[in-house]
């Protein structure tokens, strides 16, 4: 079991993990360089568009990848703040290490046809033993370039916000208190077409979450249906969409996403009908932008969001550094406020201040990361919750046994290097 802190510096996202478990802390930093480039929601598999898939698909062979970590993290914090501190009680201290291999194999069947798995061997701290897993496991069909299909276990993301992902409504699974809904857990499996349509196109998808390794099964009640247009203009991209599934509202978005005098700008909305219970309309809406300044040496990220829905949750899939877990969405108004600045000619620094607010709560965290030789990566951060303690951000810090630990320190360590092999024809 693990903390459920998830604090998202844009794609860039810091766990904590309580003091007497020895898991690897939770960073996820996979995505670090392009973190003002990317919507949040989505990983760089689902970003193919259809001329990139059109492309990958026109040869016959494979793509072999294997890569290898190794990690080792410390991570002190105290269950009250320092200032505050009344016994050495209250500070408590986590180590975790992770060796870790991924082999991914990207398979051209035929003209047509794609096959793509990923394979991971991990030996955590935790286990005394090897542990398997099944990463992506996906095939894409090309139907004469018109209609693309994509079915298999894989995560999809919807949405432009880098902050608070409540358009992303493949995330907004349904959910039960007691026993859990099998949909508020496990891997994602999706059946999607996507068919480019002049300035845009139109994407339909069916999409469960399950454990099928384990025998679950879906039943119709946890099977979602969605779908989403997409219409891109020169001087802006619009994207509308819908997802229905029982035990949940039934969902509809909009998001546009615009870019005047060098600064990006964006604004979503999104209208629940809760027809599963109340008959009642809630609704949601952010205000975005995003600016690259000295060469993009320096980028800044700010949004203001409104939440009217309550007891509402979303899906965090698994990442290199935490597994898949649910997190409450903060209601009423919130502010998320981001600054990184690249200083490429001293160990490839990126330093960063990461400030969200909500439900009478703050969570600060400034921190860096350097390349001090190569694959080495060296990361430093401090998450503070600061405010009510009845606020989200201060109650989600804490551990397992119910102690809060609004500060701490994060130093993590990881050599990492990858190599490919390739044969087409």
């Amino acid at each position: 079991m693990r903390i459920p802190a998830v604090f998202l510096f844009l794609i860039f996202s810091i766990n904590f993990i309580p003091a007497n478990e020895p898991n690897l802390l939770d960073i996820d930093i996979n995505n670090l360089e392009s973190i003002f480039n990317e919507p949040a929601a989505e990983i760089p598999e689902q970003q193919e568009n259809n001329t990139q898939i059109i492309s990958n698909i026109r040869k016959r062979g494979i793509d072999i990848n294997a890569s290898y970590e190794f990690q080792g993290a410390i991570n002190p914090g105290w269950d009250v703040y320092p200032w505050e501190l009344n016994g050495s009680e209250n500070f408590s201290w986590a180590l975790g290490v992770l060796m870790r291999s991924t082999l991914d194999i990207n398979a051209q069947i035929s003209e047509a046809l794609r096959v793509k798995s990923v394979f991971k061997v991990e030996i955590p701290y935790e286990t005394k033993g090897i542990l398997f897993t099944l990463g992506d496991f996906f095939f894409d069909y090309n139907f004469f370039d018109r209609v693309f299909l994509r079915a298999g276990k894989y995560e999809l993301g919807w949405g432009v916000s880098p902050n608070f992902g409540f358009t992303n409504l493949l995330s907004r699974i349904a959910f039960q208190q007691d026993p859990p809904a099998p949909s508020s857990d496990g891997p994602s499996y999706i059946i999607k077409f996507d068919v480019p349509a002049g300035i845009g196109g139109i994407q339909l998808l069916a999409q469960t979450r399950v454990r099928i390794i384990d025998g679950q099964v879906p039943t119709r009640d946890f099977i979602g249906f969605g779908g989403k247009i997409n219409l891109a203009f020169r001087w802006a991209d619009f994207n509308f969409g819908v997802y229905y599934q029982n035990f949940m509202a039934t969902r509809g978005i909009l998001s546009v996403k615009t870019s005047i005098w060098d600064t990006d700008f964006y604004s979503e909305g999104l209208v629940a009908y809760n027809n599963h219970s109340d008959n009642t309309f809630n609704f949601a809406f952010n205000l975005g932008f995003s600016k690259g300044l000295f060469n993009n040496k320096l980028d800044i990220n700010g949004e203001l969001f409104y939440n009217s829905e309550g007891s509402t949750y979303y899906f965090s899939p698994e990442t290199n550094f935490h597994k898949e877990q649910t997190s409450p969405f903060p209601e009423g108004f919130n502010a998320a406020l981001n600054i990184l600045f690249r200083a490429d000619e001293f160990w490839n620094m990126r330093i960063f201040t990461r400030f969200r607010y909500g439900e009478e709560s703050f969570s600060i965290i400034p921190g860096l990361r350097i390349t001090p030789l190569p694959n080495i990566e060296v990361y430093l951060a401090v998450p503070i919750a600061l405010g009510s303690k009845n606020g989200i951000y201060y109650t989600e810090s804490k551990n397992i046994q119910g102690d809060h630990r609004p500060f701490s320190i994060v130093l993590y360590v990881s050599i990492k290097g990858s190599v490919q092999a390739s044969q087409y024809y």
